[in-house]
């Protein structure tokens, strides 16, 4: 009787053990490049031919290997990383597994010659498939240089599932960039078919990242500055780049993260990052990010796969915490809005905002100004509040200064320059003068904007103030849009709606808010409840996030509506008092900027 269970022999277990590390071209680069890493090369090229399915090599200045380590080097699980369970949980080395270049070897024929700085000729190594042909002596400068030559020679239908050569190209490229990203100073040299595809000569991080990817992406990233006092408190340490949100990608494929120099794949940690821009970034626009992550390799499980792209960490929530609030703080120490004359309100009020509270008791009896915001003295939890509200007896419903007696007597009338005259294009947009160049604002979502924070302020803090109708509307919904004016009643009552149930799946309409264009009232509660249905279907959006949006959308000014001077200055000081004034709740831009000298250089004058 036959036995049902076999040991498999060695040529066909190599075979099956390099097919988890070695998937394609682009596999054997990134070995090849790791192990001349962690050979302590400072130049090292890549040569490809037939995007790597005729020729990979790699040649570097390493500490090479004598005749021994040479023939070792190609058997499985051979390795110079490491020696010991403890050495396993302290890997500080690219590589560690000894098994990249036994799996190189099982599909295909490879030429190895190295030699030490101790020996006065290399050793070449002659292996195909796992049997090595020939080893001989060669002439060749320090260190080692590796040929695979026809991968996948030996299992042809490995071979076939290889992609155009367009395509394994730039899976190669992505991998040599990965590395050279991590290794600034270090000397890369790639050649692609006799071609030099990159020649980057050491520098620094920045010097790399601009010659790779171009001047542009340069300018657009902002820096994330190193805490060593925080390394030292916690074992994580973070640095890096992250992009400015005007300069966001379709795709997520310029998305780098480090561990201690290993570039490795974690949606989650992409996720940090991601959400450190809030709702700066327009819908299906992904930011251009380069992350260095250095922790204590204890704190961290490297050999999870053959790949080792994949990582566990000791505590995942503290380093998505980490990145998450680096990325957050590295955002908001830059201007992200253009300066505008306007601006200046802002600035003027905090210097005087402390004087007019000291003179208006109904306000310093429960509120205080820290120089910053406003903070209620009675809330529990130090509620800041909504400049916007304190502001109404200033500002008029459509946001002109109010020239009266209290006013002037707090000084307020001095708080406020002149504004810059705006320009109103097609009555879709509106031109502004910056001190740059031009700024042009989509009159539209900027007011979505103002409307949808003053929403969510609404369902917690401050009410949206309502303009009582002369004559109410009585509206009869469907039973199901009916059902969701139930659903929502309270939470538009706050936004400004005041409803009353008037018989079966009808309501009376007496007041909405202030911001609602007469006339238009009934048509907007229903587009509100139309459009509030959509978002629930498509974007499983959170009630009250969906309400906000519904109600910015739709009570928004509109395309083709004409705004005078005060309008226009109304919506942009408003704007700019919003948290998040570039991007509309949807996440379509808000402001546009150019800048003077791409004005001139339109115009023939760089």
């Amino acid at each position: 009787m036959l036995n049902k269970i076999n040991i498999l022999p060695e040529q066909l277990v190599s075979k099956i053990a390099a097919g988890e590390v070695i998937q394609r071209p682009a596999s054997v680069v990134k070995e090849l490049l790791e192990n001349s890493i962690d050979a302590g090369a400072k130049k090292i090229k890549l040569i490809i031919k037939d995007a790597g399915k005729k020729l990979i090599q790699l040649v570097d200045d390493g500490c090479g290997m004598n005749e021994k380590d040479a023939i070792i080097a190609f058997q499985r699980h051979s390795t110079s990383k490491i020696r010991t369970l403890e050495d396993l949980e302290n890997i500080e080395t690219l590589g560690f597994r000894g098994e990249a270049l036994a799996s190189i070897a099982a599909i295909s024929q490879v030429e190895l010659i190295t030699r030490t700085q101790d020996e006065d000729i290399a050793t070449k190594v002659l292996i195909e498939g796992i049997s090595i042909k020939e080893v001989t002596k060669t002439n060749f400068e320090k260190g080692t240089s590796v040929s695979v030559k026809n991968i996948f020679f030996n299992t042809p239908a490995r071979r076939e599932f290889l992609k155009n050569n367009n395509i394994e190209f730039k899976h190669i490229f992505d991998v040599f960039v990965r590395i050279a990203l991590a290794f600034p100073e270090l000397h890369f040299l790639f050649i692609n078919d006799n071609q030099i595809v990159l020649d980057l000569k050491p520098q620094n991080i920045e010097e790399r990242i601009g010659e790779i990817f171009g001047g542009k992406i340069l300018e657009s990233l902002i820096p994330i500055k190193e805490d060593i006092e925080r390394y030292d408190q916690s074992g994580m340490l973070v640095s890096g780049y992250v992009s400015r949100p005007d300069f966001a990608k379709k795709s997520r494929s310029e998305q780098f993260i480090y561990l201690n120099k290993r570039y490795i794949v974690n949606r989650n940690l992409n996720h940090a990052v991601f959400q450190a821009y809030e709702n700066m970034l327009e819908k299906s626009n992904y930011p251009f990010f380069i992350i260095y992550l250095k922790i204590e390799p204890k704190k961290v499980d490297v050999n999870v796969h053959p790949s080792k792209l994949e990582v566990k960490f000791k505590d995942e929530r503290s380093v998505y915490y980490l990145i998450n609030s680096s990325a957050k703080k590295a955002l908001a120490s830059q201007n992200l809005v253009p300066s505008v004359k306007m601006d200046t309100i802002g600035s003027d009020i905090k210097i005087k905002f402390k004087e007019i509270f000291h003179k208006s008791p109904e306000y310093t009896s429960q509120n205080n100004w820290d120089g910053n915001k406003i903070i209620n003295l009675e809330s529990k939890d130090s509620t800041q509040i909504n400049p916007i509200e304190f502001l109404k007896p200033i500002f008029s419903s459509n946001g002109e200064l109010v020239e009266s007696e209290s006013n002037r007597k707090l000084g307020i009338m001095d708080v406020f320059p002149e504004t810059p005259i705006c320009y109103q294009l097609h009555n879709q947009f509106i031109l502004v003068p910056i001190d740059e160049g031009m700024m042009i604002i989509d009159q539209h979502a900027a007011h979505e904007r103002i409307l949808y924070e003053k929403a969510i302020s609404s369902f917690s803090k401050y009410p949206i103030s309502s303009q009582q109708l002369l004559f109410p509307h009585t509206i009869e919904f469907t039973a199901g849009d009916f059902a969701i004016i139930n659903l929502l009643k309270s939470d538009l009552e706050k936004l400004g709606f005041h409803l009353k149930i008037f018989g079966k799946n009808t309501v009376l309409l007496e007041a909405v808010p202030e911001d609602i264009k007469p006339g238009s009232e009934q048509n907007i509660l229903q587009e509100i409840v139309d459009l509030y249905k959509e978002n629930e279907n498509e974007q499983k959006l959170e009630p009250r996030e969906n309400l906000a949006k519904s109600f910015a959308c739709k009570s928004a000014i509109k395309f083709g509506d004409s705004l005078n001077q005060s309008e226009m200055q109304a919506l942009i000081e408003q704007l700019f008092l919003t948290s998040v004034p570039y991007v509309c709740p949807h996440g379509r831009p808000v402001i546009i900027k150019i800048s003077l000298s791409e004005l001139s250089r339109r115009f023939g004058r760089t």
